[in-house]
């Protein structure tokens, strides 16, 4: 018998090994990420709605309909009047979908799309967590419930909508872009040509080309690279596109000629322009009118004007080597000028949330004053003062609080999302029905999208995407120093 208590006792030697490898930082650490993740959950049960795949029903019933040989667009879910509005590549690729049931493809598309959040964070977070020392794991761990809570991520998760897996597609471009800027300093002559050819970046504007076939608003993001100058992955993009749009005409002729000259010209199909949920300016301006449809004239004047103030924040931001609040930037623009913009499309304030918070430790660690100086400064610095004493150099300062501020306030902003405990729907109610307060509430994450667009600061050198084919003579000058 104690022969076989000594054997167990031995079997167990390596998870009490491990467990005594286990500090007490780390303890600390995974119990304030499952608080948070309990946190985010009790945020989402109080400010949240009832979710129950809504969207995924019209789509998984569309592909359903179009697998039993029947037309794509005439799909008209039961008990509406919403069919299927996006490209026939969405559809294509969603057409899987067909031989599962419904439960199972919005809960495979709830976990694409938190593992798709996931990465993007984890890419986002990295430059940031190096620079301040904290661990990326805990970060993240932090990060990714906290942006889960929020209104543009919940209702995504919620709806069985995709717009988190397009955000993914979109910012994969953006870390292509990073190590292109790097010259594929990732890159190891041992690595096989995939791996090059991946770490290289070369593949910059695949995503957003792949984002805009499933859905048009994305195309924005071309013209922003063509602004830019940023030719290469502009091309990329345009080509993505193009390729994939020829073949999904060539597989579903009937369906892309009937998206391209009709669906897409139809804006009834999606709802009313006036709807709360529609956080654009077409929606702001239809409140504002106490209209079902927005004042076209006017939309389209203010909507150009947004345009041309997103594209060149967002082209200064590049240049200043900011290129994730350029993407930001141009994602916001989407969101604001589009005819509709439900707030599961709002993923954009997901980065700026982040800019905000970065710009204000950036501006906090600047303030600081150097080792060699205290509160009072050197001596025989600064005027004398009352009674001989000489005036401090620096003094502990409120830098970057009101970005701190900012950041805080726009995440509470959409995680508590206010909108909804003022919907009002025309003709029944008036949009004024609960005076100005409600109006300024029933449009409060469209009035902050078009805050942000004017506001959001950009940070200098912080993540440059600046990429230059080397001239003829520095290749002759490489190919010599080789030899």
């Amino acid at each position: 018998m104690p022969a076989t208590v000594a054997r167990r006792l031995s079997r167990l030697a390596p998870v009490r090994r491990f467990v005594r490898g286990i500090d007490r930082r780390t303890v600390v650490r995974v119990g304030i990420v499952a608080a948070v993740c309990y946190a985010s959950w009790l945020a989402i049960a109080t400010f949240g709605r009832p979710y129950n795949f809504f969207d995924m029903k019209i789509y998984h019933g569309a592909v359903v309909w179009w697998a039993g040989g029947h037309d794509l667009y005439e799909f008209i879910a039961p008990r509406t009047t919403l069919g299927f509005t996006y490209p026939p590549f969405a559809g294509l690729v969603m057409l899987p979908m067909a031989a599962i049931p419904l439960g199972l493809a919005g809960w495979l598309n709830g976990i694409a799309s938190v593992a798709a959040l996931t990465v993007v964070l984890a890419a986002l977070l990295k430059p940031i967590t190096d620079r301040l020392g904290w661990s990326l794991w805990f970060t993240l761990g932090i990060a990714v419930p906290a942006a889960v809570a929020i209104e543009p991520a919940r209702e995504t998760l919620g709806y069985g909508q995709v717009n988190l897996l397009l955000f993914g597609l979109i910012m994969a471009d953006l870390v292509a872009l990073r190590w292109r800027a790097r010259r594929g300093s990732r890159v190891r002559p041992t690595d096989g040509p995939l791996r090059r050819l991946f770490f290289s970046g070369a593949w910059a504007g695949v995503g957003i080309g792949l984002a805009t076939s499933i859905k048009l608003t994305p195309a924005l993001f071309i013209v922003y690279l063509m602004l830019t100058r940023q030719w290469r992955a502009a091309m990329t993009a345009i080509g993505a596109a193009v390729t994939v749009t020829i073949g999904t005409f060539a597989v579903t002729s009937r369906e892309s000629t009937a998206y391209f000259t009709s669906v897409l010209w139809q804006t009834e199909r999606v709802g009313a322009a006036d709807m709360t949920p529609n956080q654009s300016l077409a929606g702001l301006l239809a409140r504002l009118y106490d209209s079902i449809d927005t004042p076209t004239l006017l939309w389209f004047s203010f909507a150009m004007l947004l345009l041309a103030l997103g594209l060149s924040r967002a082209s200064h931001s590049h240049a200043d080597g900011d290129e994730l609040t350029a993407f930001t930037l141009v994602g916001l623009t989407t969101n604001a000028i589009s005819p509709i913009s439900w707030s599961h499309h709002l993923v954009w304030v997901i980065p700026a949330i982040l800019v905000l918070a970065d710009a204000a430790s950036r501006r906090r660690s600047a303030s600081r004053p150097p080792a060699h100086r205290t509160a009072l400064g050197p001596v025989g610095s600064g005027p004398v003062g009352l009674g001989g004493l000489r005036a401090p150099i620096w003094f502990p300062t409120l830098v970057g609080l009101r970005h701190g501020i900012a950041a805080v306030g726009l995440y509470l902003l959409f995680l508590i999302s206010p909108i909804w405990p003022y919907e009002h729907q025309l003709p029944e109610v008036s949009h004024y029905q609960d005076g100005f307060f409600g109006v300024l509430m029933e449009n409060s994450l469209a009035l902050a999208i078009i805050v942000l667009l004017a506001a959001l600061p950009w940070r200098p050198g912080a993540e440059p995407a600046f990429y230059t084919e080397p001239s003829r003579f520095e290749r002759r000058l490489a190919s010599r120093s080789a030899h």
